[in-house]
């Protein structure tokens, strides 16, 4: 670290909070799903006009990278904003509720947009802190759809020397920072099974081949082979969230359907967990006298904070925000990220941003993904100075 960044960019951030909060209800008004946001895209890039920033556009997607230029020698760092919302029904009423039906940002990354053109701001006005470039990545698509790869398919990495990136929480304590060195998020991967025997009448299912049971024993040995399997100290999730079977109460279907998901911290139980899927699934179904297809559909890698700059992170944040500001946390969490893209190939970390209403008990607070998500907008200023006291710092 070169010098801690000065403790007045919070009072600095802190008067950009209207800005701030006036931006993310902008964005949240307006959710835009997947890898084409026009919408968003056009608000940062107005947004960014006039601070001079060298800015262009994505080709694949409708990303956005601006490059804040010292002036003087030294790193390049990233600092990394996510733009897309779910496909969801927002419940929650506000003045700023979705317009968009079946489009709500339940995630948050309506701030992370909001929090990063505040800390362009910032640092537009604090060139002489810092050397070489700032680079901010404006990234669409990371709700499934692997935008970061597409950035970085498009050059966002190259010359970048470190990264950084804040996801916020809505159901963690409002403006407390958390991180850890090591697995920080798990991978994320999606699998298929399609049992099929042969159909006929439910009363008479000798004369059939029924799917269904087999599918029921399926899911049971899913579920079990984790803890069978896997050794207990390296966690993994396999969960059934979607079975299809059958048209109506008479008949035994021809094949019954299921998909799920995968989740886990280490690339080798992850590769082993998916052999052990595709066992479980044929022999199940041999056993049932059916047979099966399994297919699991790669998703994001296991999000890896580099040790020290999981640290620095730590460092900063106590420095700007206070000594109670930061949280080493003991474990990961199993959600997924595309920002994992991004610390495959540059040295960095993620942060949690907690984020919880103030006006509800934490465990009653909506958690991100939820209809009723919200997120208490007094955090965001916070997360602009961290953006920006990171970028200085780490030189």
């Amino acid at each position: 670290m070169q010098t801690a960044p000065d403790a007045g960019l919070v009072d600095l951030a802190q008067d950009l909070n209207d800005d701030l909060v006036e931006m993310r209800r902008a964005i949240h008004r307006e959710p835009e799903i997947g890898l084409n946001l026009p919408l968003t895209q056009n608000k940062i890039t107005e947004a960014l006009t006039g601070l001079g920033m060298e800015i262009s556009l994505g080709e694949s997607c409708s990303s956005v990278v601006a490059d804040l230029d010292s002036g003087k020698p030294g790193p390049t760092i990233l600092l990394r904003g996510d733009m897309d919302a779910l496909p969801m029904q927002e419940d929650y009423v506000s003045d700023y509720k979705s317009i968009h039906e079946g489009a709500m940002h339940a995630c948050g990354h309506d701030s992370h947009v909001s929090m990063l053109l505040g800390a362009a701001k910032l640092l537009a006005n604090q060139k002489s802190e810092f050397n070489g470039k700032i680079r901010f990545m404006f990234q669409p698509g990371e709700e499934g759809y692997h935008g970061a790869k597409y950035m970085i398919e498009e050059g966002v990495l190259d010359g970048v020397d470190k990264a950084f990136a804040i996801h916020i929480i809505s159901n963690m304590p409002s403006g407390v920072i958390f991180s850890r060195g090591g697995p920080l998020m798990a991978s994320a991967d999606r699998f298929e099974i399609d049992v099929r025997g042969s159909g006929g009448h439910a009363s008479m299912p000798h004369s059939a081949v029924d799917p269904i049971p087999a599918a029921a024993a399926t899911i049971t040995g899913l579920h079990t082979m984790v803890g069978r399997a896997i050794d207990a100290n390296q966690p993994a999730v396999v969960t059934v969230a979607h079975l299809k079977a059958g048209s109506t109460n008479n008949v035994i279907p021809e094949n019954a359907w299921m998909e799920g998901t995968i989740r886990t911290f280490d690339e080798n139980v992850r590769s082993q967990v998916h052999a052990n899927l595709h066992q479980v699934a044929a022999g199940t179904a041999s056993a049932h006298a059916c047979t099966c297809t399994s297919e699991v559909i790669p998703g994001y890698p296991v999000t890896i904070n580099h040790v020290a700059e999981a640290a620095f992170t730590g460092e900063i944040a106590r420095s700007l925000l206070g000594p109670e500001s930061f949280v080493e946390m003991p474990n990961g969490v199993m959600g997924a990220e595309d920002f994992s893209y991004v610390l495959q190939n540059v040295p960095g970390a993620m942060a949690f941003l907690g984020g919880a209403p103030d006006d509800v008990p934490l465990d009653k607070a909506a958690p991100n993904h939820s209809n009723y998500m919200r997120i208490n907008e007094d955090a965001m200023h916070r997360g602009t100075a961290l953006y920006a006291g990171w970028a200085i710092a780490r030189q």
